[in-house]
């Protein structure tokens, strides 16, 4: 894949844009992560603040009315409601996969079948997180670039 990168005057109009043959769960991914770098959250990890780059978070877990950022090393909690950071987030990479879980789709390296019709996606870190019935259509588009398809 051959890259270019041209400077401009104003960083106002900083983009970056891929042009590609066929839309492959590759391209998506690099979409995703480029759209994550340079975004933060703030989070409390053993009594201290923390910044957490949104290209660190695995995902978001919802418990007992509280909201968990998880990375490989740490899990930090953090202000706010899942729904508020799915909404933020959703064009960042991020998708609900379940009723407590949003996930950084770029993070997932493999989805399988799960028992009770549900679904098992496999982390680049080896966890693991359900994926339940209700959330999966939409994770299927959105893995598949707005094609419905089966997992």
């Amino acid at each position: 894949m051959k890259t270019v990168i041209n400077k401009i005057s104003d960083k106002a109009y900083e983009k970056i844009t891929i042009d590609c043959c066929e839309v492959t769960q590759e391209i998506i991914n690099l979409r995703n992560h480029a759209e994550s770098v340079g975004g933060s959250i703030c989070g409390i990890t053993d009594g201290k603040s923390v910044i957490l780059p949104l290209s660190d978070i695995l995902y978001f877990e919802a418990v007992d009315e509280k909201v968990f950022a998880y990375t490989e090393s740490d899990v930090a909690d953090v202000r706010g409601r899942l729904y508020e950071y799915e909404e933020r987030l959703s064009d960042k990479g991020f998708a609900r996969v379940s009723k407590s879980i949003l996930v950084h789709i770029s993070k997932i390296k493999s989805i399988s079948p799960s028992p009770g019709r549900k679904f098992e996606a496999e982390l680049c870190n080896g966890e693991r997180v359900i994926i339940s019935r209700q959330y999966a259509a939409d994770l299927k588009k959105i893995l598949l670039g707005g094609k419905v398809n089966e997992l």
